[in-house]
């Protein structure tokens, strides 16, 4: 075995001191967090771990300027005399699998520049060139061979811009930001490309425009520059500058762009009109004025995009319209938690990693765009019989964004939006009254960052405010929401190791019964029976919490890498009006452990094993949850890949099962998954996988099976789908709680849940830019409930002991209620609805999307729908059929046309 297994360097004892030091000067701290490190420290040094430094020095290309005129044509053939002017970029270099070696196939690649564009030419050889891959796919696809071009055009190893072109002549381009760890493909430039297959293997040309491009203002411009090639029969990565295995990044390993010399800076001013015209059908209902079959609407708005300096860039978007955009998937939650949903709105999906701002796990953030635009929150009293038009989304009034970042350092982002008032109409026997459901909200986020100590220190801030024209009938919401964050990272050893922290503080207002219902809700539970360090004011008008993060790791390691550390939520933190926060009051301390191969190795062209373990507490030092998991990776040779899972989970407590009730014990658990993936390469792949967790006592359990299938018959077409079955049984699912003898009943069911769906996509590709794609998901979910209980020791040893369960003399069930004989006296003590359900629904899209000239886009779009619950006894099948396929869905049907103006 290799000496260097053992060696522990310097660089280990550097980590160290930098803890010492913060946890030593740190009173905050308290005696139980300092054991905690100190263990953390005495495991650290039996940590195979050690660094081989390197140092390199980075390729270099020199470009040289041409006149507008002799600017060659881009058709993909490099032909034009003028690339004679400059050198070919060559001895490409293999990424993966068999990283700093001679790829199977060479590339090279060659720059040209006027004052506004960059022209780039790339030559992929191939000796086979008849087993090219060149499958058609629309923007962003990256299907088959292709090509990329990295341009670190501010030149802060951390963000780029990556354009790439597939042997078809399909386009893509990506924000790159993190040195690599953040990519947004939502990013949509104008740039034009065109590739062709030739003799020699397959060429591409490219024209980048400079105002689609964000730099500084320099006689000189130093740009950092890679380009890189997918060689897809082999599933081969080569690259022009070499990306070492275990670098921190790939973005401070590019090369450098140099030549580009006295270009005046280009200012970007671009108008977008929309006009959006929709037809919506549905089953009619008789009687109902808002429902009679049929809708229609004409819609028109404006998005702008203004350079107001070459590297600050202004969006505007006024009355904007997302008709296009899918659907979300459907999800019940029988834990009470928000389903989280990801953002597919163009403008706020577009350079949404500046905004970023995570902490305390990874869907908490300060702010979640989802939040503009949602649906109204305020459910007006109507009568029975009266009939309501109820507003799907609050109306998006207009939104900015002021983003970039200086040559100084400074990342910069601004987003203003603001949503308008909606009402509820309502129609009492033809007496038509509006009720408010929302309030006009001003929404208001700002995040810096700057750049320091040559790019390896980062400090940053960020502010976000909610602002609510509250009513009385709106008077249940809070008035107004801020938070706000610093975050600090600092990397060393050529950004192997880092030490990562941040901070957060939020504060909501509001009238009594807003803040009141805030302490009550499922993310807070001031109302828990048995928690001493929280209860419920009902006089309170503010709340303030705060939250956190320390973290300390390595990522640039050949084969060994970690982090660690703590985060936290207190219990007054609220960041629901902007941001995302699934629970407060926690404490989580986490350590990571991962092992890769730099080399193939035996039968495995990749492998990776990952440990982690962590614990949770909440602010009274409920020690909550430990949970232990390996996780490992493998990729073959022959391109299959495997991924297994094994979870231990010793301890389980939760401060939520009960809604307000007392701090719930499960029964420990152990997880495992298995996974396996064909070739992805072929025209048919397929994944397949299955998930099991077991509860002790039988506690619940969790199955689950997943597939996945895609076909690519032709190289326009694609084919997948991919069906889920999954079964959760629980002895102890919460139903509901009632009042008995002065005190509560918790009361618990025995659920049998099953639930399958399925998503199916075809993607048609006529051309790169017309493209035909449709999307459908059924979904079926039911659960049937029995051997009802309420609770008696809720944190007891044994299962048995948590609960009594009623006898067949004291629930009865009449007219889907259920009836409780409690004290068994002959009479109702209380009584629950009955909580089966059994619930379907069906979303599907089809889309014909039409860049008809760069910029500009014609959509086609036709939306279907319906969802309903039925009959519990109808299996999942029998209810898909009798709910879905014979039912009349909801159509809409929408035409979107934008023309881009480039001034």
């Amino acid at each position: 075995m290799n000496v260097k297994f053992f060696k522990i360097q310097a660089d280990i004892f550097i980590v160290i001191v930098h803890l010492h030091h913060i946890f030593t000067h740190e009173p905050a701290l308290n005696s139980m967090k300092r054991l905690r490190f100190k263990c953390f420290i005495r495991f650290s040094l039996f940590l195979p771990i050690w660094v081989t430094a390197q140092t390199t020095v980075p390729n270099q290309y020199f470009t040289v300027e041409i006149s507008s005129e002799k600017a060659p044509k881009i058709d993909g053939l490099l032909d034009d005399s003028i690339w004679s002017n400059v050198d070919w970029g060559s001895d490409f270099i293999e990424v993966f699998p068999d990283e700093n070696t001679a790829p199977s196939e060479q590339t090279k690649f060659k720059i040209l520049h006027d004052q506004k564009h960059l022209y780039i030419g790339l030559l992929a050889l191939d000796s086979a060139p008849e087993t090219i891959t060149n499958r058609l796919s629309r923007r962003d696809g990256f299907e088959g061979d292709r090509m990329n071009v990295l341009i670190d055009s501010y030149h802060d190893l951390r963000t780029a811009f990556l354009f790439t072109v597939t042997a078809a002549g399909a386009r893509g381009d990506e924000l790159i930001t993190e040195n690599g760890s953040d990519i947004d493909d939502s990013w949509n430039p104008i740039w034009t490309t065109k590739a062709q297959i030739i003799s020699e293997g397959w060429s591409a040309e490219m024209k980048i425009p400079l105002s689609q491009l964000r730099f500084g203002n320099a006689d000189e411009q130093v740009w950092g520059l890679n380009v890189a090639r997918n060689l897809f029969r082999a599933n081969e990565l080569s690259a022009w500058d070499r990306i070492p295995v275990g670098s921190a990044g790939w973005v401070s390993e590019a090369g450098e762009l140099r030549g580009i010399k006295n270009i005046r800076p280009q200012k970007q001013l671009e108008i977008q009109p929309f006009t959006v015209a929709q037809l919506e059908s549905y089953k009619a209902e008789t009687g109902n004025p808002y429902r009679d079959g049929r809708d229609s609407k004409i819609n028109a708005g404006l998005d702008a995009k203004i350079g107001v300096t070459n590297d600050l860039t202004l969006d505007l978007t006024v009355n904007p319209d997302f008709g296009q955009v899918e659907a979300d998937p459907a999800a019940i939650a029988l834990d009470g938690f928000e389903i989280f949903n990801r953002e597919q709105r163009p403008f706020f999906v577009e350079n949404k990693n500046i905004f970023d701002y995570r902490f305390a796990g990874n869907r908490n953030n300060l702010f979640f765009s989802r939040r503009i635009g949602r649906s109204p929150q305020v459910y007006p009293s109507v009568d029975d019989v009266a009939y309501t038009n109820w507003p799907q989304n609050t109306t998006i009034l207009g939104a900015a964004k002021f983003s970039g970042k200086t040559k100084n350092g400074w990342s910069i982002g601004v987003l203003e939006s603001m949503t308008a008032k909606e009402y509820v109409e309502i129609n009492n026997d033809g007496t038509v009254v509006k009720a408010e459901a929302e309030p006009f909200t001003n929404y208001f986020v700002g995040r810096v960052q700057k750049d320091m100590n040559d790019r390896n220190t980062f400090l940053g801030g960020m502010l976000t405010a909610t602002n609510r024209s509250i009513s009385e009938a709106t008077s249940e919401l809070r008035k107004a929401a801020y938070s706000g964050g610093i975050d600090f990272k600092h990397q060393w050893k050529n950004r192997d190791y880092y030490i990562l922290t941040n901070f957060v503080l939020s504060r909501v207002e509001g009238s009594p019964e807003a803040i009141k219902s805030t302490q009550e809700n499922i993310t807070h539970l001031f109302n828990r029976v048995d928690a001493s360090h929280i209860e419920v004011d009902p006089n309170r008008t503010s709340l303030t919490g705060t939250g956190g993060l320390f973290e300390v790791g390595r990522v640039g390691g050949i084969n060994w890498n970690f982090k660690a550390g703590f985060n936290w939520a207190s219990p007054e933190l609220e960041l629901n009006d902007i941001g995302f926060l699934r629970r407060a009051d926690q404490k989580f301390q986490f350590f990571d452990l991962s092992y890769n191969t730099a080399k193939p190795v035996s039968i495995f062209r990749d492998v990776t094993l990952t440990f982690k373990q962590f614990t949770s507490y909440d602010f009274e030092g409920n020690h909550n949850r430990t949970q232990y998991d390996f996780r490992s990776r493998l990729g073959f040779l022959n391109n299959w890949r495997m991924s297994i899972g094994l979870t231990h989970k010793p301890k389980i407590y939760q401060n939520t099962a009960l809604r307000g009730g007392p701090r719930w014990r499960f029964s420990k658990e152990n997880f495992k998954f298995l996974f396996i993936n064909s070739d992805d390469r072929k025209k048919f792949n397929a994944r397949v996988g299955a998930i099991h967790s077991q509860a002790e006592e039988d506690n619940f359990s969790f199955l689950k099976f997943e597939l996945d299938l895609n076909y690519q018959p032709i190289k326009a077409l694609n084919i997948s789908i991919s069906p889920e079955f999954e079964t959760r049984p629980n002895k102890t699912q919460y139903v509901t709680q009632v009042d008995y003898n002065n005190s509560k009943r918790y009361i618990l069911g025995t659920i049998d849940n099953q639930a399958l769906s399925a998503s199916f996509r075809l993607n048609y590709t006529i051309n790169p830019n017309l493209t035909i794609q449709y999307y459908a998901q059924p979904f079926i979910s039911k659960g049937q409930f029995k051997d009802f209980k309420y609770v008696t020791d809720a944190t007891a040893n044994r299962l048995n002991d948590r609960f009594y369960a009623y006898n067949t003399s004291q629930i009865d069930l009449i007219d889907d209620i259920y009836q409780v004989d409690d004290d068994v006296d002959g009479l109702t003590d209380y009584n629950f609805n009955n909580p089966d359900f059994s619930f379907v629904q069906f979303n599907s899209n089809l889309v014909l999307r039409w860049e008809y000239i760069p910029g500009s886009e014609l959509f086609l779009v036709w939306s279907q729908g319906t969802r309903a619950n039925i009959s519990t006894a109808e299996g999942l099948i029998d209810g898909f059929q009798t709910e879905i396929l014979d039912q009349h869905p909801q159509n809409i049907f929408l035409i979107k046309a934008t023309y881009r103006f480039i001034l």
